[in-house]
């Protein structure tokens, strides 16, 4: 459930954080969306996390379970997947929180390029973990 108290879907204000980053972030956490859906078309978009610092949250995607987090800050853009750690990753995406039992991370930052191919497959594992 989606701690929206705006009146917005939660897709919305997705899609309002992506508006409000009118710089390189907002233009990769939308190709990331972008891709994330394309992985798993069924996959549902809430926001947690709103806070007087951050008050239009955090961008979550799951499917039957916290998939991956898109947090922002300054200098990156941080996919954070919730259960990583029990995720193959064969090409080497995972380069953040590599020492978590759980959790693994991709940190991007401007300019950097990522795998549009091994990043879908890492969604889709994170889907089938929670089937």
């Amino acid at each position: 459930m989606s701690e929206d108290t705006t009146g917005e879907s939660p897709s919305e204000t997705v899609g309002a954080i992506i508006e409000e980053l009118d710089d390189w972030r907002g233009r990769r956490l939308s190709l990331l969306r972008d891709l994330i859906r394309q992985a798993e078309p069924d996959v549902v978009e809430e926001i947690k996390w709103r806070k007087p610092s951050n008050p239009l949250g955090v961008p979550v995607w799951s499917r039957g379970g916290i998939i991956c987090t898109g947090e922002t800050y300054r200098d990156k853009l941080k996919l954070t997947f919730a259960r990583g750690a029990s995720i193959e990753d064969p090409a080497g995406l995972f380069n953040s929180s590599l020492d978590g039992k759980v959790r693994r991370a991709i940190d991007l930052r401007e300019g950097d390029e990522i795998d549009a191919v091994a990043f879908k497959a890492l969604i889709r594992a994170a889907v089938n973990l929670y089937r």
